[in-house]
């Protein structure tokens, strides 16, 4: 008699149940089998048509671990569910997509990804789609823009750095933190280790700044020329940021920081506060 929860195709009984959990790169996804069986000859498809679950490796809660990356996989399976590529605008990370179908062993899915050769792009993805308010009304409206862009490239190159790559703007840095305070005064003050330095401004911008050390997880779709506050470092050492803004030509402009009394010790009088500090830097 097949237990309750596997499912029966046939004759034979399946050893997995309807409903799968994953672990792909610490991300945790739930899905059905029949999803992660619906791409024959597919990695997933190998894994979960097997005759005995003994063989694949599962995580310290049981759930089934693949060493992938955890949120590039949620568009695998995506497709997976009605075998359509939908990404979203500017999306950043079509590269390493297409790196994750190959490893799935997706074929199709590599093609979508393919760049493609159009007249317009030598070589590209798709034509960016301008803005609606950016459309040109008539081909003459479109002719004085395209004057007025290479009058405005031309009077750039007479800027000594205006053409070197890097533009100006703002960067914010961030921390929360937490020190207690002893009764007789502050040299008491004990200093807790910053947990997280957070960044806030353009996404071209913290990228060229802080590169492999800047964590995008929360925020992963963010187009370029977009603004994000959900960015956070890999590392905590606040002298690490500053030394790679500075290097980067960004200088400090503004400071503030903000504390609270979270909590007094009825015994002791020890008082804990919390605060949080922003450092303002710029780029000219």
């Amino acid at each position: 008699m097949a237990l309750p929860d596997s499912g029966i195709s046939g004759e034979e009984v399946i050893p997995f149940p309807e409903i799968i959990e994953l672990n792909v790169g610490g991300q945790v996804y739930i899905t059905r089998y029949s999803t992660l069986t619906s791409v024959p000859d597919s990695l997933l498809w190998e894994m979960f048509s097997q005759k005995s679950a003994k063989g694949l490796a599962r995580d310290t809660k049981g759930r089934f671990f693949v060493d992938r990356d955890g949120f590039l996989f949620r568009y695998i399976l995506d497709y997976m569910r009605d075998q359509q590529l939908v990404l979203p605008d500017h999306f950043p990370e079509r590269g390493r997509l297409q790196r994750e179908a190959e490893f799935f062993n997706l074929p199709e899915l590599v093609k979508l990804l393919a760049p493609k050769i159009s007249k317009q792009n030598s070589l590209g993805d798709e034509g960016c789609p301008s803005d609606p308010e950016d459309s040109s009304p008539g081909i003459d409206s479109a002719r004085s823009l395209g004057s007025l862009g290479a009058a405005a490239a031309a009077g750039a190159s007479l800027i000594p750095g205006a053409m070197d790559g890097k533009r100006s703007g703002f960067i914010t840095i961030g921390y929360r933190g937490s020190y207690t305070l002893g009764r007789d005064s502050h040299t008491d003050a004990k200093f807790r280790r910053v947990a997280r330095i957070m960044v806030c401004g353009k996404t071209s911008l913290a990228k060229e700044v802080f590169g492999e050390t800047l964590n995008e997880s929360r925020d992963p779709d963010r187009p370029p020329e977009r603004y994000t506050s959900r960015y956070y470092l890999k590392f905590t050492f606040l002298e690490q940021a500053f030394d790679k803004l500075a290097d980067a030509g960004f200088h400090m402009v503004a400071c503030n920081s903000t504390g609270t009394c979270a909590f007094a010790h009825e015994q002791t009088d020890d008082k804990i506060w919390t605060s949080y500090t922003e450092y303002v830097f710029y780029r000219e």
